[in-house]
């Protein structure tokens, strides 16, 4: 005889709490409108039972899919692992879950947006791609039927939706600093992808660096990127055939700054005696290469958790206000073995020492 055992019930988590069912229901929906004795023997129940809502059933009485969508630019990137983790947590606390889309740029990018909410599937869109059309966005968040709308990372100019993102004009300029700091003054850039809004601000945030201090940026030292470890290698091996070298550089991201390791690796040019090397992001990753590099931290944790929070505040009308709320975080310098005093003054120092 095969034993089927019953699926826990809202009347199984009523019984055990000592309440109705109705009550049950307004706390697993509604928390703030039960008190909080009541809230944690209910919770104590669900525990003891298994029981786990019907989010689907749910979703068709209350006209919403308690769903947020998270569209990425690239989700091969290990950049976002942070920012879904704390973007799904804290969805989970709220009561909500995440859906992952990749890659919503190009001509059909409307299209498929419009079918994500059409199709009741999700109730708001975190946008971490600053390249979807701005036009295909403002038919989708305009009237009669606006889709709540945050836009993370990447800010999309003279848009006016809720941002929040890390300043990274000024991160760039933070890192400049830290080399010129060392002594470097002939310093080089490994740039992201052409077009993309993170690539102009850091670009800019460098060369502010570099115009304050009064040093010449010279464009034989500025190599295109793509934001991955390819393209940082490429950089590498355009950096190994000059003539002349910069005795820095700062890469606008980690994975660029990995792969252009790589290729020093490759032509014997050892980091950070020959180069110094400063890279953006502060991956997993970065600690653990050789040498470890030294990179500007961008609080990946708090911004996911701030952008998910901002856009069910949102969906729930909980937005304090009407105006676009544009929030801006500050990154971190972590300084590792990838940088040191540029050769001259390595020798300089050294001289400084000996026995006279």
């Amino acid at each position: 005889m095969v034993l089927v055992k019953k699926t826990p019930t809202i009347q199984d988590v009523a019984r055990f709490s000592g309440v109705s069912t109705a009550t049950v229901s307004r706390a697993l929906s509604s928390p703030e409108r039960v008190s909080e004795s009541t809230r944690a023997r209910i919770s104590e129940a669900v525990q003891l039972t298994g029981y786990t809502p019907n989010q689907s059933a749910r979703s068709l009485r209350q006209k919403t899919a308690r769903t947020i969508l998270v569209a990425l630019p690239d989700i091969r990137n290990p950049f976002f692992s942070a920012i879904l983790d704390s973007i799904e947590r804290e969805a989970a606390a709220r009561g909500y879950g995440v859906l992952v889309a990749n890659r919503f740029s190009g001509g059909d990018s409307g299209r498929r947006m419009r079918d994500y909410f059409l199709s009741n599937r999700v109730d708001g869109l975190l946008l971490f791609d600053g390249s979807v059309d701005l036009e295909q966005l403002m038919l989708l968040t305009g009237d009669p039927a606006p889709v709540p709308l945050v836009v993370a990372c990447e800010e999309i100019p003279s848009a006016p939706f809720h941002t929040v993102r890390t300043d990274n004009c000024y991160a760039a300029e933070q890192a400049t600093r830290h080399l010129i700091g060392l002594g470097h003054t002939s310093i080089g850039h490994i740039a992201g992808p052409c077009g993309n809004v993170l690539t102009a601000e850091r670009a800019a945030g460098f060369r502010k660096a570099m115009g304050d201090a009064g040093l010449m940026v010279r464009e034989d030292w500025l190599f295109e990127g793509a934001f991955g470890m390819d393209q940082g290698h490429a950089a590498g091996q355009r950096f190994a055939a000059l003539r002349e070298r910069p005795t820095a550089m700062f890469s606008a991201n980690d994975e660029s700054a990995i792969g252009f390791l790589s290729a020093l690796n490759q032509h014997g040019i050892a980091c950070p005696r020959d180069v110094s090397l400063v890279g953006f992001d502060d991956l997993d990753i970065a600690a653990h290469v050789l040498p470890p590099l030294t990179t500007m931290r961008q609080p990946r944790e708090a911004l996911g958790r701030i952008a998910a929070g901002a856009l069910i505040d949102v969906i729930e009308g909980q937005s304090r206000s009407r105006l676009p709320m544009h929030m801006v975080l500050s990154s971190e310098l972590i300084v590792r073995g990838s940088t040191a005093c540029p050769p001259a003054h390595q020798s300089s120092a050294a001289a400084s020492v000996l026995p006279v």
